[in-house]
């Protein structure tokens, strides 16, 4: 496995190394669980390199106390990512990755508007514009996304065909604990007890007649909602337990697929 701890050495290795290759690339912001592995394990299978990002991205950020708690974990991350058979690791600095500051940004009309980009203000631009950044850089011929950052996935589908972006944007269905609670870096910052209750949001938006009335439920349980939406056949939520944010969405029952998830349309 080799790193790249600069964007020149990594385009070093793309021209060189690479040169010619069917890349696979998952971008994370470290802090890696069983989510991450199985992007990567699919990854791996379908493509002949696998090229993983860790940056931990201070624009998608609009609450400095959030980026500065947010989990770091790479001794870990690259650990792990070793030993489920990636070929590149791009571990560069900020400083790279925004050399004159956060000069240009992407924007979008409607779609960052509403749910995250309603309650997490410049979040979703700093998405597009780090993904962005990174899909030029990669050149990979997939990237792999997870559903559980449903809005997240839609935006960047619909950005990379928006600006031609060759790469492929392939949806992965959320992992989760046996509880039901989605797969997330933000569940590590639970006590053993708010993880477990943690657990009532995917409940509540897979038993709820109505999307209010799943609302309702995780109030009475004590959660601080942001939102509970239906969008795009699904139901999406975000609401904080122990001062932590979590989100989760899924399929809405008219618009399940054969695997249990929604198609993209």
């Amino acid at each position: 496995m080799h790193i790249s701890r600069t964007i020149e050495q990594w385009i070093c290795r793309r021209e060189g190394a690479l040169s010619g290759r069917a890349i696979g690339f998952v971008p994370t912001m470290g802090a890696l669980h069983r989510g991450h592995a199985s992007l990567v394990e699919r990854c791996r299978a379908e493509n002949e390199a696998v090229v993983v990002s860790i940056f931990v991205n201070p624009a998608q950020f609009n609450d400095p106390r959030d980026l500065e708690r947010y989990p770091r974990t790479l001794e870990s991350d690259l650990a792990l990512l070793e030993g489920l058979g990636t070929d590149e690791i791009i571990l560069a600095p900020a400083s790279d990755f925004y050399p004159h500051g956060y000069r240009f940004r992407v924007e979008a009309d409607s779609l960052t508007t509403t749910m995250e980009g309603a309650f997490r203000p410049g979040s979703l631009q700093g998405v597009m514009t780090i993904v962005l950044k990174l899909l030029n850089l990669v050149r990979a011929r997939r990237a792999y996304f997870g559903e559980k950052d449903y809005q997240q996935l839609r935006i960047v589908t619909e950005m990379a065909a928006e600006f031609f972006i060759p790469t492929e944007i392939v949806p992965c269905p959320t992992v989760r604990e046996p509880s039901g609670l989605a797969a997330s870096s933000r569940n590590a910052l639970l006590s053993a007890a708010a993880r477990e209750k943690a657990a009532l949001i995917f409940r509540a938006l897979t038993t709820a007649a109505t999307a209010a009335e799943a609302r309702s439920r995780l109030e009475a349980e004590g959660f601080r909602v942001d939102y509970v939406e239906e969008e795009w056949g699904r139901r999406l939520a975000a609401a904080f337990i122990e001062g932590v944010r979590l989100i989760d969405n899924v399929p809405l029952p008219s618009h399940e697929t054969g695997d249990g998830d929604a198609a993209l349309s």
